[in-house]
C-alpha cells in the first residue's frame, strides 16, 4: 500500500483522538481555542507551503499544456469539452442540493437560536455582481496575481500566454517552452517535498477543530450534517455514473488512484491542498500531461460540485429554519441566479457562504441567516472540498478519454528498497530525476 494515503489516514485518526482528549482537558472554551491555535500551526504551515507552490505550478503546467496542443483547433475543442461537462455538473449540482434539501427538510423542527435581527455575517458579497467578476478575471499584473494566489486570473493569463507561445514555439519560442516545461517538473519536485508534511497539516486541521468544538456539535447539528453529507454521497455517485458512461470500469480504478489528494482535500478542507497532488495521481492513471495541465485549472476555476450543490442546499436550510416557504418557481429562479453567481466563487474567501450570503436577500431572506451554519461550517467545508476534487478529477479524465489521451497506467510508488539499499523508484520518478 503507498505510504502517502496510510500515513493521512492514521493522521486523522491521531488527530480525532488528540482533540477529543484536548477538548475535555481544557478548563474552559478560551483555553480550548488556544490549544487549537496553537494545533492549527502545522495546518497553517503546510497550507501557506501548497500556496507557495500553486501559482507557479499552475502557471507551468498549463502555459506548457497549451502550447505543447500544437494548434488553437484542439484548445478550442479541449475547452469546449471541458466547459460542457462542467455546466452539466453545475446543474446536477444545484437540482440535487434543491430536491434533498426539500425532501430531508433539515430545517425543519431545528432548535437554533436565530440571529439578531441586526446581526451581519461580514461576508463581502459585493464582489459577486455580474460586472466586477468578468473585471475580476483579468488582472491588472501577473505578477499581482501570482503574489495573491488568484488563481483565475492565473488561468487566463496563462491562457494568452501558452496561445502565444504555441504559435512561436517552433523559432525563439523552443528554448521558452522547453524552460516553462523544466519549470514543470521543478514544482513538480517540490510538491512531492511539500506533501510529505500532509500527514502533518491534517493532524493539525482535525485536532484543532475538535479541540475547539468537540464531537458534541456534531449532535446538536446532526439533521443537517446527515442531510448534506447523505446529498454529498448521491453526489458522488451521480459523478461516479457519468464517468462511468465514459469510462467504464476504469472509473473505480480513477477512484482508487485518487485516495491521497481526497483524504488531503477532506481533512484539510481546501481544494488547492489537493491540487498538486491530484495532477501527480492522474499521470499516474496514465491522462496525458496536455490534458491535465489544461483541463484541471479550469476545473478549479469553473467545476467546484461540492460547493455549488452546498449553495443551493444550505439557501433552503435558512428558509426552513425562518418558516418561509419558497414556491416552485421561486426555487428554480434561484437555481439559475445560483448557477450564475456560484462561477464567481473561486479564490473568494469561505466562497460559498458569500454566495449563499448575497442570495438570499434575493428571496426576502435575511443575510444573517448564515450565521446558523458557521459553528459546523469546517465540518461541512471538508465534504464539500473532497467532492469538488472528486469532481475535477473525472472531468479531466472523461475528457483526455474523449480525447484518446490516456495512456498505460504508471506503477504506484513502491516503499521497499532494493538490494543495495535504494529505494525503487517509479517511471514518474525516474522522468523527474532525470
Amino acid at each position: 500500500m503507498p505510504r502517502l494515503p496510510t500515513l493521512i489516514l492514521l493522521a486523522m485518526l491521531a488527530g480525532v483522538l488528540a482533540g477529543t482528549a484536548a477538548h475535555h482537558l481544557a478548563p474552559d472554551a478560551a483555553a480550548a481555542k488556544a490549544i487549537a491555535d496553537h494545533l492549527s500551526i502545522l495546518t497553517d504551515i503546510f497550507l501557506r507551503m501548497i500556496k507557495m507552490i500553486i501559482g507557479p505550478l499552475v502557471f507551468a503546467t498549463l502555459v506548457s499544456g497549451i502550447a505543447s496542443m500544437g494548434d488553437g483547433k484542439a484548445v478550442g475543442r479541449i475547452g469546449i469539452k471541458a466547459m460542457g461537462w462542467f455546466v452539466a455538473a453545475s446543474v446536477t449540482s444545484l437540482l440535487l442540493g434543491l430536491v434533498m434539501a426539500n425532501l430531508l427538510t433539515p430545517g425543519h423542527g431545528m432548535a437554533l437560536p436565530l440571529p439578531p435581527a441586526d446581526a451581519t455575517s461580514n461576508l463581502k458579497t459585493g464582489a459577486l455582481n455580474l460586472r466586477d467578476f468578468i473585471a475580476h478575471m483579468f488582472p491588472k499584473s501577473f505578477v499581482e496575481a501570482m503574489a495573491h494566489n488568484e488563481i483565475l486570473q492565473i488561468v487566463v493569463f496563462s491562457l494568452f500566454f501558452g496561445f502565444a507561445l504555441g504559435t512561436v514555439k517552433d523559432g525563439i519560442g523552443k528554448p521558452l517552452l522547453a524552460g516553462i516545461e523544466g519549470l514543470a517538473q521543478v514544482m513538480l519536485k517540490i510538491t512531492n517535498y511539500v506533501m510529505a508534511f500532509a500527514p502533518a497539516g491534517v493532524f493539525g486541521a482535525i485536532a484543532a477543530v475538535i479541540t475547539a468544538q468537540g464531537l458534541g456539535v456534531l449532535v446538536v447539528y446532526a439533521k443537517l450534517l446527515g442531510s448534506m453529507y447523505v446529498s454529498l454521497a448521491l453526489l458522488w455517485v451521480a459523478l461516479i455514473a457519468g464517468g462511468y458512461c465514459f469510462l467504464g470500469r476504469d472509473v473505480f480504478r480513477l477512484l482508487k488512484t485518487m485516495r491521497a489528494p481526497l483524504m488531503i482535500g477532506f481533512a484539510t478542507a481546501s481544494s488547492e491542498s489537493a491540487y498538486p497532488k491530484v495532477i501527480d495521481q492522474l499521470t499516474r492513471f496514465g491522462v496525458k500531461e496536455r490534458i491535465t495541465n489544461f483541463v484541471l485549472p479550469l476545473g478549479y476555476s469553473f467545476n467546484l460540485d461540492g460547493s455549488i450543490m452546498y449553495t443551493s442546499f444550505a439557501a433552503l436550510f435558512v428558509a426552513q429554519v425562518y418558516g418561509v416557504e419558497l414556491s416552485l418557481g421561486q426555487q428554480i429562479t434561484m437555481l439559475l441566479v445560483l448557477l450564475v453567481t456560484s462561477k464567481g466563487i473561486a479564490g473568494v474567501p469561505r466562497a460559498s457562504l458569500v454566495v449563499v450570503a448575497a442570495v438570499l436577500p434575493m428571496f426576502g431572506l435575511p443575510e444573517a441567516g448564515i450565521l446558523l451554519v458557521l459553528g459546523i461550517d469546517h465540518v461541512l467545508d471538508m465534504g464539500r472540498t473532497v467532492t469538488n476534487v472528486l469532481g475535477n478529477a473525472i472531468a479531466t479524465t472523461v475528457v483526455a478519454k474523449s480525447e484518446g489521451a490516456i495512456g498505460a497506467p504508471v506503477a504506484e510508488e513502491v516503499d521497499e528498497p532494493t538490494a543495495d539499499g535504494h529505494p525503487v523508484l517509479t517511471p514518474v520518478q525516474v522522468v523527474a530525476s532525470k
